[in-house]
């Protein structure tokens, strides 16, 4: 069954995360590509927006630059950690305090319990990255749960992901970004259409009734979505279909 859900891009603002959802997940963090003709895609979709097109992700405002690179877009990085509104302008902290050296320096000795484990330091956060060392998530795991035992009043929070442990600071994640992001222009007054496939984006799942706005799960039907796509590719497909189509459609 196909059931149009929005009439006119105009009044729209598309809040879309990368890793799993416009970019095909890949054994390691550096791996990911951009397919030709994204970036051509999300150009026109911001323009056609006038600006409302923002990516959302758990990963730093400056390595989602390098990965879209020389192409430039407004997003929320960090899990909620840093926002930039607009391509050309800059990225600020949404009061969101780095990582405490000391503890992200016992967590990254998590990665020596086997080789495979990568270590992804995000500034705001810090990620586990087993994909290469499948056998090595229920240490990973132990050894989080002891560092925090260890340490009963440190503000962290931990985040399952795909193949992925990350550790961040308390106090904020993807939906007080997406909150923060919808009180400033140009995307203030619009529709949220957020789209996400992971664990860490189910907080903005959940604030979209609130905000008016409409979200989409990928690889599977999250609760209190409404639609999903079975793959990466298939988001992509849906959102050049919008450029050509004037109009939403999910399957």
């Amino acid at each position: 069954m196909t059931e149009k859900l929005v009439k006119c891009l105009d009044g729209c603002a598309f809040l879309l995360d990368i890793d799993g959802t416009l970019l095909d997940l890949a054994r390691t963090p550096r791996e990911v590509w951009v397919p030709p003709g994204l970036a051509a895609t999300l150009h026109a979709l911001h323009d056609r927006t006038k600006g409302a097109l923002a990516l959302v992700s758990g990963r730093s405002l400056n390595d989602i630059d390098l990965i879209f690179a020389p192409d430039r877009f407004p997003g929320v990085g960090g899990h909620g950690a840093e926002m930039r509104l607009s391509t050309d302008g800059e990225a600020v902290a949404t009061h969101a305090p780095p990582m405490d050296p000391e503890l992200k320096r016992r967590l990254a000795a998590i990665a020596r319990l086997s080789p495979g484990i990568l270590l992804e330091d995000k500034g705001y956060s810090l990620a586990l990255h087993y994909r290469l060392a499948p056998h090595a998530e229920r240490a990973i795991y132990e050894a989080v749960s002891l560092i925090r035992a260890d340490l009963p009043n440190a503000p962290i929070e931990v985040l399952p992901g795909k193949c992925v442990c990350e550790i961040k600071q308390a106090g904020f994640d993807k939906a007080t970004g997406v909150r923060e992001l919808m009180t400033h222009e140009p995307f203030r007054g619009r529709r949220p259409i957020f789209i996400g496939d992971d664990v860490t984006d189910e907080s903005v799942f959940a604030i979209m009734p609130d905000l008016g706005g409409l979200a989409f799960s990928v690889g599977r039907h999250a609760t209190g979505v409404a639609g999903y796509f079975e793959e990466p590719r298939d988001v992509r497909a849906w959102l050049k279909r919008l450029i050509d189509d004037k109009a939403l459609a999910v399957s």
